[in-house]
């Protein structure tokens, strides 16, 4: 189940997302966005074969039909399903607005890790690596800190990267970045976050684009 955090940063990034677009949603705090985009001029993809994805009620659920993640979804009216082949040549191609993904850290450079552990069991690096490459736009929605309170927006990653391009957005219950111009820019505190809060939390240097908005 979700936890109140988890819901907080998901709320937050469906407002990214605008009309029209195609959206891939990657597993974790990701998966709960669907269910606050407002719109159905929205098109959520699943790298596993499907373009329709919705939610769906429990007495509703079809074995067969699941995201990447395995979890049960539904199907939109004039829904698709496909090949994992067109699936991550939609990817490749660039047709994909917008890719929102759960990562495990991201650096100073806003380049993600979210596939391995050091020491852990590898089940692989999925379609986040093709993602990251394809997709227009690249979102990621994360806890500010680990379990243990220690930052994951790093000066340098310490698990291996995803990929070398640099994601757009970051979203976590403290704060909203966006990476311009080769810089972490913050440019939103959370509900009820301070900044003291996110530099207490936030190992990477960022700019407080606050301060130049007036709204610090």
């Amino acid at each position: 189940m979700a936890s109140t955090i988890q819901e907080l940063i998901a709320k937050r990034a469906a407002k990214e997302v605008q009309d029209g677009q195609m959206i891939n949603l990657g597993i974790g705090i990701p998966t709960l966005v669907a269910k606050y985009v407002d719109n159905d001029n929205v098109y959520f993809h699943t790298e596993n074969g499907m373009l329709g994805v919705i939610g769906v009620n429990e007495e509703d659920i079809d074995p067969n039909v699941v995201n990447a993640g395995k979890i049960p979804v539904g199907e939109a009216i004039g829904s698709s399903f496909f090949d994992s082949a067109q699936s991550f040549g939609m990817i490749r191609g660039g047709h994909v607005d917008v890719a929102i993904l759960g990562v495990l850290q991201v650096d100073e450079q806003a380049r993600i890790a979210n596939w391995a552990v050091p020491g852990k069991n590898i089940i692989g690096v999925g379609g986040a690596m093709d993602l990251l490459i394809g997709a227009q736009k690249v979102i990621v929605t994360m806890t500010h800190t680990a379990k243990n309170g220690k930052s994951k927006i790093l000066k340098d990653c310490t698990y291996p990267i995803t990929s070398t391009r640099s994601v757009d957005t970051i979203i976590t219950e403290l704060a909203v970045f966006n990476y311009v111009n080769g810089q972490l820019h913050l440019v939103e505190l959370m509900p009820e976050a301070t900044l003291a809060q996110v530099e207490a939390n936030t190992e990477a240097h960022f700019v407080n684009a606050l301060e130049q908005e007036g709204h610090a």
